[in-house]
This record gives C-alpha cells, sequence and structure tokens, in this order.
C-alpha cells in the first residue's frame, strides 16, 4: 500500500458564504503527525471537515491519493476514520456501549472485507486494548463514562477500520491533565504507521510525535516543520498577543480544557 497522501489545491472554504480559509495549497503525506493550530473561530475544525468532504469548499479541489474526493464524505471516508471533538458529539440519550459504537464501524463500513462476526470480537478487543482502554468499560453505557474513556473509544471506533488516515478534532480537551499526557503518547504511537491530522490549541504535548505543522487564523496559514513555523514571529501572526514569549520558547495561551 503506498503511503497516505493528502493535496489541497487552492482550497476557499467556509460557512454562510465567510471563508475562514484562503487560497490554501499543500500537500500532506507520509505516516506521522500533523498539527492544525489556530485560536477559536480560526477555522481549523471547517479545515478538517472540508477535508472530510463534509463541506464543499467555495472554490479548490481535495485529492486523497490521486481520487478527487471534494465535498464527497462517502469518497473521503474510504480513506480516513474520525475523532470528533467530545463538546460535538452526538446526544447523549442513545443508549450504546463502546463495544457496540467500535463493532458498528465494521458492520456499516461498506469497503471492509466480509469477516465472520466470530472475527469481529478478537478485532475489537485488540483495537479497545490497543488504545489503553480497560476491559472493566467495554460494556457500561458509553455516555456514562468519563471524557478521557469516552476519547478512547472516539479512537478506536476510527481506528477499528485501519483506514491510512485518522482526523481527530481537539482529541485532548475535556480530559483531566494525567489523562492528556497518557492519551497524547498512544495518540503518537499510532502515528507510527498511520497519517494523523489532528487539531489543536496547545501543540506541547504532542509536539514530540509531531511533524508538520499548520497555523490558520481567517485567510492566514503557515506551514511547516515545528522548528520552522513554532517561533514568536509566526505565532503572534496567528494568535496575537496570545502568544507570549518565555525564554527563548513561545506559550500560547488560548487553552480551553
Amino acid at each position: 500500500m503506498s503511503v497516505p497522501r493528502i493535496e489541497l489545491i487552492g482550497v476557499t472554504t467556509g460557512y454562510d458564504g465567510e471563508a475562514l480559509i484562503r487560497d490554501l495549497s499543500i500537500v500532506i503525506e507520509n505516516y506521522g503527525v500533523v498539527q492544525i493550530l489556530g485560536p477559536n473561530g480560526a477555522g481549523k475544525t471547517t479545515l478538517i471537515r472540508t477535508i472530510l468532504g463534509l463541506i464543499r469548499p467555495f472554490k479548490g479541489k481535495i485529492i486523497i491519493n490521486g481520487e478527487d474526493v471534494t465535498g464527497d464524505p462517502g469518497k473521503a471516508g474510504r480513506y480516513i476514520g474520525y475523532v470528533p471533538q467530545l463538546t460535538h458529539a452526538p446526544g447523549s440519550r442513545f443508549p450504546i456501549t463502546i463495544w457496540e459504537m467500535v463493532e458498528c464501524c465494521l458492520l456499516m463500513r461498506e469497503k471492509w472485507p466480509r469477516i465472520p462476526r466470530k472475527k469481529h470480537k478478537e478485532l475489537v478487543a485488540k483495537t479497545l486494548k490497543s488504545v489503553g482502554l480497560d476491559e472493566r468499560y467495554w460494556y457500561r453505557n458509553f455516555w456514562e463514562l468519563s471524557g478521557g474513556q469516552k476519547q478512547r473509544g472516539f479512537i478506536a471506533r476510527a481506528l477499528v477500520t485501519d483506514p491510512p488516515i485518522i482526523v481527530m478534532d481537539e482529541p485532548l480537551s475535556s480530559i483531566d491533565p494525567a489523562g492528556r499526557a497518557e492519551l497524547a503518547r498512544r495518540i503518537g504511537e499510532m502515528g507510527r504507521d498511520h497519517l494523523l491530522i489532528i487539531t489543536s490549541h496547545d501543540p506541547m504535548l504532542l509536539l514530540p510525535y509531531t511533524n508538520y505543522i499548520i497555523m490558520v487564523n481567517k485567510g492566514v496559514y503557515i506551514a511547516g516543520p515545528p522548528n520552522e513555523v513554532l517561533t514568536i514571529e509566526n505565532t503572534r501572526k496567528i494568535y496575537g498577543d496570545a502568544a507570549i514569549p518565555v525564554m527563548k520558547h513561545v506559550h500560547i495561551a488560548d487553552s480551553h480544557y
């Protein structure tokens, strides 16, 4: 299998006629972590929803592994698993366990090979273990679990069909500090054989695993390796006074944990 590759060609996208991302042309490829950074309302979630095909850009194209998936979530979904923000997850009234939620992806995925149901158990268990979710929580009501346990469930759901690309929207938000650090480590490990595209307010926990950074803010974007992008000059272009120099490093005071 070829390494994953996403091409954004002249993409301008937004909502209700307002462009939040303008003329973005960039290539994201190979395995590892790509972080999309920017303040609230900058267009981070809009950008990933455009990559997912959930939003059709005003202009431009999204090409994944050579296929035009622009505005087509069915085509994009052949390559991408999606982890939503916990605060944007579906309502809490529908009773379901984490096990059921993850196994549903095997049953619904059109291009997933026909695997006997008895094999599903082995695959779901392996995936839940890989995200560090204790077996005690596999069969509990999903909506009664902690934020960190729910997030591990969403990651397992995206991972179980083994897509080459996984998109995560603020995966470390709404989780306690100790849980964020441990989950960041596991996400970093996933980058060994997946392309992970992750939106974030604070890049630091995932920075050791990050190959590439895209900073956006309402039409402005800066992209490149972390050591080239995370400078005082660049972060102030994106964050303004929320980018604070501390010794030789920059701190972004724009968290919403």
